[in-house]
């Protein structure tokens, strides 16, 4: 994994999109997965498998649970893979992490809360080019019958309809990125999809610090911070586009109008 600490908003840009350039297309089409965290000694543990695993036993409890009780609300779910999205769009504890395909979404949520502005935040750029190499042969095949460079729902399920048979198709720890079903606005307007790995207690970062390839974290300082979050609401890029509805745009006016503190 490589890491490289940035200077200034044009050399973000560019980091950001280093390697977006696509000779077959002959058009700029990236192939990265990204994550923004406002502070850069945070992890990529989740929230099943965070705080020593706490929940990590109770993988199977919490979503049988989380089936039970929601099957009276309005999203249709067919598979496991549908069930785990809504459960973690609405704060249950999963294996899954959220990710964007967009670069500027990830500096959002790197830069939404001015109160963690003192310190250095980080950008995860992960290729899924490279880490679909290390799938199991199954679910590569299913890719390419697909034509598609990352999973549905529909697509996981055909060849894992349950968690434990996903966990059993390797031995060897593996990720996978999925685009979650358009559950509201939300997900759609975010860009969002998934990462998910064979294992209630594997951790992402620790699968992606020997990674050797397609793998980069940014570093962006806290002095830069302030430029970012300026520039991001000038492009529009903000909690009232990304959460929409009147929540959103209360915690937009909330931080727009907020003073800059010394």
């Amino acid at each position: 994994m490589k890491e490289h600490r940035v200077h200034n908003w044009l050399e973000l840009q560019e980091a950001l999109f280093a390697g977006s350039w696509n000779e077959g297309l002959r058009r700029f089409r990236p192939s990265f997965a990204f994550r923004g965290v406002p502070d850069a000694r945070h992890d990529l543990s989740t929230s099943l498998n965070r705080r020593k695993g706490d929940f990590a036993d109770h993988e199977r409890d919490l979503l049988r649970a989380f089936r039970k009780y929601a099957r009276g609300g309005s999203q249709p779910c067919e598979s496991v893979w549908d069930w785990l999205a809504l459960a973690q769009h609405h704060g249950l504890p999963t294996r899954l992490l959220d990710w964007t395909f967009s670069p500027y979404v990830a500096l959002h949520f790197l830069t939404e809360d001015p109160e963690l502005y003192e310190m250095d935040g980080a950008v995860w750029c992960v290729d899924y080019h490279e880490t679909n190499r290390l799938l199991p042969k199954p679910l590569q095949s299913q890719l390419r019958e697909e034509g598609a460079d990352v999973f549905t729902a529909e697509m996981l399920a055909a060849v894992a309809g349950d968690l434990g048979t996903f966990d059993r198709s390797a031995k060897h720890p593996f990720v996978l990125f999925f685009e979650p079903p358009s559950l509201d606005d939300r997900i759609v307007n975010q860009f969002a999809l998934f990462s998910v790995m064979n294992g209630p207690l594997l951790r992402l970062d620790t699968f992606l610090s020997s990674q050797k390839r397609g793998v980069r974290r940014l570093i962006v300082p806290a002095s830069l911070k302030w430029e970012v979050r300026d520039k991001l609401d000038q492009a529009n890029v903000t909690e009232r586009v990304l959460f929409p509805g009147l929540d959103g745009l209360s915690r937009w006016l909330r931080r727009y109008y907020s003073s800059r503190q010394r």
